[in-house]
């Protein structure tokens, strides 16, 4: 149990910025990259070099959201999309609606222009939450 809450209290303190979640990306849709082949994508597609990208890598390996094999510097997710998600809007209902999800949807919807087949799958999910 007590492993369970120092690791709760971890996730709620990690934060990963936007050229981590890049990495982040590339990990979660191919599963395992050398960090090499990350250099190369984020190269083509960020325009960072080889050596801002390791120190990302790095970082990631420290904050333990990556975990690193050797031979060949062979990375992958330690953690899963969802989770970084779930961490991220839980930050976001916090900092702007007082951690009120009730909040956020209500005032997100209130500004929205939402189609028939939105509006439908959100009932949906509203009256599946009923039961």
């Amino acid at each position: 149990m007590l492993i369970n809450n120092i690791w709760g209290e971890v996730m709620k303190e990690l934060r990963l910025h936007e050229g981590e979640l890049n990495i982040m990306e590339l990990l979660w849709s191919n599963k395992v990259l050398a960090a090499k082949d990350i250099s190369k994508i984020i190269k083509e597609y960020i325009g960072w070099e080889k050596n801002t990208t390791y120190t990302v890598i790095k970082r990631l390996i420290e904050k333990g959201v990556i975990i690193r094999e050797d031979p060949g510097f062979i990375c992958k997710a330690a953690i899963s999309k969802r989770t970084v998600q779930n961490m991220e809007t839980k930050f976001l209902l916090g900092k702007l609606f007082n951690g009120s999800l009730h909040n956020f949807i209500l005032d997100f919807l209130k500004y929205q222009d939402l189609s028939m087949d939105e509006i439908a799958e959100l009932e949906k999910i509203i009256t599946e939450q009923k039961f």
